[in-house]
């Protein structure tokens, strides 16, 4: 099944910086997981955090969540500090985790209506915002659904339609389709790339999938706590001299598996 989406405007969306990171290290222990991690994404773009298991990945998804305080380096969300403005930092921001947060007891719709409230919504302009978000993932016909009853591909859909209630600049998706069948994972993937090209919004892509980059998307090649290369996927495929991406990733990070 197809995901529906609004159609963009006639008129080209202007771009601005959703994320800046700047010198942002972290350590466990004394042991680095981000060391000295810098790049910006912008409106409209679908930017691919791509890296093995024990990359960094999952640190930086924390610290931009704030859910880890970062010592060194700088987080900006739309301008906003995150460390020294972090209610509107992070009122710009929408996350899906790898792991599902919804409640399993509760409907899709008393699901979304808690996080709606959780962002100070009425209930006139949350009800709005629901539908519309569930008309969208091709939903709204199963809101009154426990989430349990939902198999895994449309409870992803259901914490997206979440993320995207509050209408944020910066999506966060960590890992979004593990354990998804191919035709849910397919849909998952095709729809998010429209969104952000369709409602310019910056989406940060985590993942350990190659086939579900696009050749317009951006790439952040994470390693070891490093970023090894980051671009466009030509850009990348430049800098490493490889004909594809599977290649130019193991060139840069030594064979590690994706």
């Amino acid at each position: 099944m197809n995901i529906a989406i609004r159609q963009s405007s006639d008129q080209m969306p202007s771009q601005e910086t959703a994320l800046s990171i700047e010198g942002l290290s972290f350590s466990y222990s004394g042991k680095k997981a981000l060391d000295s991690v810098d790049f910006a994404i912008q409106s409209g773009e679908c930017t691919v955090l791509l890296g093995p298991n024990g990359a960094g990945k999952s640190t930086l998804f924390a610290l931009i969540t704030r859910l880890y305080d970062a010592r060194s380096g700088r987080i900006e969300l739309c301008g906003f500090d995150i460390k020294k403005q972090t209610a509107k930092a992070l009122a710009r921001l929408g996350v899906v985790f790898q792991q599902s947060t919804l409640d399993m007891d509760l409907t899709v719709q008393q699901n979304l209506g808690y996080h709606a409230a959780l962002h100070g919504m009425g209930s006139k302009l949350a009800k709005q915002r629901i539908q519309q978000e569930l008309q969208r993932l091709n939903m709204h016909e199963r809101r009154f659904e426990k989430v349990r009853q939902l198999n895994g591909g449309h409870r992803r859909r259901v914490e997206i339609a979440r993320a995207l209630l509050h209408k944020p600049s910066l999506l966060l998706l960590d890992e979004p389709t593990v354990g998804l069948d191919v035709p849910s994972r397919q849909d998952i993937v095709e729809y998010v790339h429209r969104l952000a090209k369709d409602e310019n919004i910056a989406v940060l892509w985590a993942s350990h999938l190659i086939d579900e980059i696009f050749p317009d998307d951006r790439l952040i090649i994470l390693h070891k706590g490093q970023i090894k290369a980051a671009g466009s996927v030509d850009d990348v495929l430049q800098q490493t001299g490889a004909t594809t991406i599977k290649d130019a990733f193991y060139t840069l990070t030594q064979g590690a598996q994706a």
